[in-house]
């Protein structure tokens, strides 16, 4: 489990006084909490008999779901490198960039543009979808199929460059 490997890997970093891997992940595991937070929140909402140990049990985030929140934190990281780009503070790129690629270890193996775009194909294929207008069929036909293992902006970018040709 994804969450387990943080939380070993904070350990091991702690023991190595691995400063910025150290407040990463520990800012990966609070968001981790505070989704496991909102989720239990929401289950005790809608079942208010449920006793608490199983209410602990449905609360536990799914790798899936950890794997949305890197990917969230990861676009955050990203949208803060551009705005440094823009105010021309090169000095403070070197954190935020260590940080993107510390997160990018715990995401599962992504696919490549290739693999990507087989899949995409194999979808507008069997829709026999008929231009850039049928970009959301295919994207919601798609999606399921690669969640976690790619970015939405890269594949939406993969699609829209094919149903162009």
């Amino acid at each position: 489990m994804i969450k387990e490997r943080i939380k070993r890997d904070l350990i091991s970093a702690l023991k190595k006084k691995e400063g910025i891997k150290i407040s990463t992940l520990r800012l990966l595991l609070n968001a981790i909490f505070i989704k496991e937070k909102e989720k239990r929140y929401k289950i005790s909402k809608e079942n208010p008999g449920l006793v608490s140990e199983e209410l602990e049990k449905r609360a536990q985030l799914s790798d899936e779901e950890i794997t949305k929140i890197i990917f969230s934190e990861i676009k955050k990281r990203k949208e803060t490198i551009e705005a440094i780009r823009r105010s021309g503070r090169e000095d403070l790129l070197k954190k935020e960039k260590e940080e993107m690629e510390i997160l990018k270890k715990y995401l599962p193996k992504l696919l490549s543009e290739e693999e990507i775009k087989k899949l995409a194909q194999e979808i507008i294929r069997k829709l026999k979808v008929e231009g850039k207008k049928d970009k959301g069929k295919v994207m919601r036909e798609l999606m399921p199929k690669i969640k976690g293992r790619a970015e939405g902006k890269k594949v939406a970018e993969i699609v829209e460059e094919l149903l162009l040709e």
